[in-house]
């Protein structure tokens, strides 16, 4: 995003939050943000039989729901985001990996239980899918450590409370409150239990792009975690 200032009457070019740079005026700031700022997450991967399993739940959902407008999420990206941190200037990347880095390796690899539908704000009210995630407090010591690192560069802390889920769907801006209460209705009376364990031994900076199609995810970083004998899993 670029600001105008205009008192001095130049172009204002955001490299990092808080942080500005004037541009000469005949510089394109939308060129400028396109070359130098991308689109970023940071998050673990989920293994792939366990995303099959999700995909069959999402496929069951689907089919109840018929043509309610939700924009499903492709079962093969579904992944466990730790921090959100949107556009991020080239020259703040490997400072977020060195921070990555610091901190993963404080931490042991673990495992986290899946299974459980339910939505944001509230499963009679629903705007987010999600199927949960029950985490050990290793999991929630990574992600405050990671949020604490990131928040020195001046990225924002998240405004809600970390609450591990799996993202399968997100109800569309457009449908009606007839169809939010169908929605709610289905996920109350759908049943979901234990879907499967996965192992957590590294976590990932990715891109992701938006495109027509939906988002496309580039993992750009992995930073890996610890066995019980201080090793670095490979």
């Amino acid at each position: 995003m670029n600001q105008e200032d205009d008192r001095a009457g130049r172009q204002l070019e955001i490299i990092q939050p808080g942080l500005f740079r004037s541009c000469a005026q005949k510089s394109s700031p939308l060129l400028i943000m396109e070359k130098e700022v991308i689109r970023t997450f940071i998050a673990v991967d989920i293994p792939e039989d366990v995303r099959e399993s999700l995909g069959q739940v999402s496929t069951r959902l689907q089919e109840q729901l018929g043509d309610t407008p939700v924009r499903w999420v492709d079962f093969k990206k579904i992944h466990l985001t730790l921090k959100f941190l949107g556009d991020v200037s080239k020259e703040n990347l490997g400072m977020v990996q060195k921070i990555l880095s610091s901190e993963v390796s404080k931490h042991q690899a673990m495992e986290i239980g899946i299974g459980r539908v339910g939505a944001f704000p509230k499963i009679r009210h629903p705007r987010v899918i999600w199927v949960g995630v029950e985490a050990p407090t290793e999991l929630y010591d990574l992600r405050r450590g990671i949020e604490d690192g990131v928040a020195r560069l001046g990225y924002n802390y998240d405004k809600y409370e970390f609450t591990p889920h799996l993202t399968l769907g997100r109800v569309s801006r457009k449908a009606s409150a007839r169809d939010v209460r169908k929605v709610g209705k289905v996920l109350h009376e759908f049943k979901v239990g234990f879907i499967g364990v996965a192992r957590i031994q590294a976590v990932h900076l990715y891109r992701s792009d938006l495109q027509p199609e939906g988002a496309v995810y580039t993992r750009l970083f992995s930073a890996q975690l610890t066995e019980d004998n201080g090793q670095v899993v490979v």
